[in-house]
């Protein structure tokens, strides 16, 4: 295969095929009125400033963007950043985001280093561009940079203003011509460094006000396209078929008993698909394909029952200290008071909006991936190495999709598109079904951590051991960017590579002697197991802060301390103490030992918790106000209140609705979320036996706090709240009650089999 030659102008005009349905694959969803960009004449390199940036003649600003947007508007606070080193208004900007042709390799949306990582980068081309442009307006008006001013893209003379020139005028559909130092790494870790030093924050205008996304109207409406939407010519459609239970293979297939439908069976190994004109046809082939599957011995180890004692006996593989002051063993032998938790996670399901999505078009010139995952620079490379070709021959375009959470089944989805296409020798659409997404996506993993602290007489804290024992949060690959990390590839044989990744907490308490240990286990099936691992919202986040949090409101209480003013007494970080102080002094926290005596004595039970943590350096507390209602043990959260320190503030709007989704998520998680599995298959397929949060379950009120720091960068929001909410409700839930619940989800059943021990 060639890879054909491309232009960024083709490339916005065609997007690569002809498309029926929306007007364009790329920047659709985009902040502004897409401006074209001129031809790329040299591959793309992070290092040459036109791999960034575009003016076009009529004076619009083209950015292009590695990442992208997967809801939370961070689209718009690059738009933000590269408008206001440019000075230009946020109308003139338009972005182009997550196409692997156009776009360098900065990671995908991952680890909220959208803003943190690649809005610095883009802040910094921005400022590269600028600098080009101002030399280019001193020779064109003759006088030096100092005595021009630019509004809105139009430079003029500060003595003369009727000398002037717009940014289209200077350089419109011409190239900057320009490098700009970037770190060599690609990925979230991509950095460049402007030659011009960005503007002093004193001089933003945009930057921490609260600017509308563009993309808002159509999604309240319903006239935004989505991947789902996209239709080519010539596409079929494509349905997966998947074993009955974890570990069986097709034995035999009988093609025939699909013919009705005018079906291509593709069979190879353990991957098994049908192809059809319509989508109907393929779910139904799908459904009535008759095979005879292998009957393999129960193959997931354990049950959802007893996966907790599970891990606690399962040999540890990886074992570290990742925190290790003093004499922690000695200290707490040592101690007065010795008191121990455990507190236990389930395994989650990404559980999305819609299922994976992808469509795949493999043809003797090139592939073209369109994909909604929120990484298409892995999506290329995985699709590359399960079809057995170069690299430089897959495209992958992402658009915009239901949503993914980490590493969900998108990418899955794409892999199986891929392989059905190349078996048929044209485009193929493959969406999965929704019990096949729950059953079979990446899982976030199990967990069970464990604190054991160790006090004197007078209640001080001697020696703290935090301990996390759980499955790998990476069985699978962050990135699916190798044929190994896909279920597709698992099928066809490729033997996956396990990876031992966990998480401490991230705080920063301090006590004379601790210890926080991290501690990894086997998965529960190695190869083709709907309990496979990997990247899920925050991974290892809130399964361990959970922990972490309601321990130490267990260990404040041993120390006859209010739960705030104990954390106020260990935190050492000034950033840290702020937002526990924001967030107490926002909620009107009241301060006691020991369960709220005002909790009433009918049917509902109120209290308060409060929980804190960091996250690659941004930092929540949140104080959560629930009802516990004693009868039915059904929690309602009625109110968050949260301090958040981001850094500097971009899009105070998008902040807030950012952390607003990362709570309801993380909420959803700690009342509701929990795999069931047996040892044969995940018995959760459906929003029923998997239910998440839904309206009636909202808190009515989520009150955010925002600490600007306008003299820092942005600091991510996408994941850091998420950690904070299981503990502050579990905290809260003690508050009203005095039971102290140990064991996430807090169903209604839990709650009252609780309660029934005191």
């Amino acid at each position: 295969m060639t890879y054909p030659e491309i232009s960024r102008r083709n490339l916005l005009r065609a997007g690569g095929a002809v498309v029926v349905g929306f007007a364009a694959p790329v920047g659709w969803l985009g902040n502004v009125s897409p401006a074209e960009a001129r031809p790329m004449n040299r591959p793309l390199d992070p290092g040459w400033l036109d791999s960034w940036i575009a003016v076009s003649k009529d004076n619009q600003v083209t950015i292009y963007w590695g990442k992208m947007d997967m809801g939370q508007g961070t689209d718009t606070g690059i738009c933000i950043m590269a408008a206001e080193e440019l000075d230009v208004g946020i109308d003139r900007v338009a972005i182009i985001q997550g196409d692997t042709a156009l776009t360098v390799d900065q990671g995908g949306a991952s680890g909220s280093t959208g803003l943190q990582q690649s809005g610095v980068a883009m802040r910094n081309a921005a400022a590269e561009a600028r600098g080009v442009l101002m030399e280019l307006a001193s020779k064109e008006l003759g006088v030096p940079e100092e005595e021009l001013k630019v509004e809105d893209g139009t430079v003029s003379v500060i003595a003369d203003p009727s000398k002037s020139a717009t940014y289209g005028d200077l350089i419109g559909d011409k190239f900057f011509s320009k490098d700009i130092e970037w770190n060599g790494k690609f990925g979230n870790s991509l950095a460049l460094k402007s030659s011009r030093k960005p503007k002093s924050p004193s001089d933003y205008t945009l930057t921490g006000t609260e600017v509308p996304r563009k993309d808002v109207p159509g999604k309240v409406m319903a006239t935004s396209q989505f991947a789902h939407h996209i239709v080519i010519p010539g596409m079929m459609h494509g349905r997966m078929v998947r074993p009955p239970v974890a570990g069986a293979v097709p034995t035999a297939v009988d093609a025939a008993s699909v013919t009705k439908f005018d079906a291509q069976v593709i069979w190879r190994d353990g991957f098994l698909g049908v192809v059809a004109e319509t989508e109907w046809d393929a779910i139904r082939a799908s459904q009535e394909l008759a095979v005879t599957w292998s009957d393999p011995a129960p193959q997931l180890k354990t049950t959802t029952a007893g996966v907790h004692d599970f891990i606690r006996d399962a040999e540890i593989k990886s074992d570290k200290n990742t925190t290790d002051v003093g004499d922690t063993t000695a200290a707490i032998a040592g101690a007065a008071l010795v008191i121990e938790a455990d507190y236990e996670w389930p395994f989650n399901s990404h559980a999305r909006m819609a299922p994976a999505f992808g469509l795949v078009s493999v043809t003797p010139e090139g592939i073209t991936v369109w994909t909604d995952s929120q990484k298409p620079h892995s999506v290329a490379p995985g699709v590359a190495d399960i079809l057995g070709v170069p690299l430089e021959t897959v495209r992958a375009i992402w658009v915009p999709g239901p949503g993914s959470y980490g590493r969900s089944d998108a990418d899955d989805g794409a892999a199986d598109a891929a392989v059905l296409s190349a078996a048929v020798g044209r485009p193929v659409r493959v969406q999965w079904m929704r019990d096949e997404g729950i059953a079979w996506d990446p899982k976030g993993v199990a967990a069970v951590t464990t604190g054991r602290a160790g006090l004197d007489k007078d209640g001080n804290v001697l020696g703290y051991d935090f301990s996390v024992k759980a499955f790998s949060r990476s069985n699978m690959r962050s990135r699916g960017d190798k044929a190994n990390s896909l279920l597709a590839g698992h099928l066809l044989g490729r033997k996956p590579e396990n990876g031992y990744g966990s998480r401490s907490p991230e705080q920063s308490y301090l006590f004379d002697s601790m210890r926080y240990t991290e501690k990894v286990i086997d998965p529960l099936m190695i190869s083709a197991s709907p309990m496979r691992t990997a990247h899920f919202r925050d991974p290892m986040g809130p399964e361990v802060h959970f922990g972490q949090e309601s321990f130490v409101d267990e260990v404040a209480l041993a120390a006859k301390m209010d739960p705030v003013a104990f954390r106020l007494k260990h935190l050492t970080g000034e950033r840290d103490i702020a937002v526990v102080e924001l967030a107490a002094e926002k909620s009107g926290w009241q301060a006691r030992v020991g369960p709220n005596p005002d909790a009433g004595n009918g049917d509902i039970l109120t209290g308060r918790g409060i929980a804190y943590a960091q996250r690659n350096d941004a930092v929540n507390a949140v104080v959560a106000e629930v009802e516990v209602n004693r009868i039915t043990g059904v929690v309602w959260v009625k109110k968050f209140t949260i301090a958040a320190d981001h850094g500097q503030v971009i899009n105070a709007k998008a902040i807030r609705t950012t952390i607003e989704g990362s709570l309801m998520m993380a909420l959803s998680r700690t009342l509701f979320e929990e795999v069931e599995f047996d040892e044969t298959m995940v018995q959760s397929n459906d929003w029923v036996s998997y239910p998440i949060l839904e309206m009636e379950h909202a808190p009515e009120a989520i009150d955010i706090h925002l600490i600007d720091r306008k003299e820092m960068d942005p600091r991510g929001a996408g994941e850091s709240s998420t950690r904070i909410v299981p503990g502050a409700v579990a905290n809260a839930i003690f508050d009203a009650t005095g039971v102290r619940l140990r064991k996430a989800p807090f169903t209604p059943e839990r709650v009252l089999a609780a309660l029934q021990k005191v």
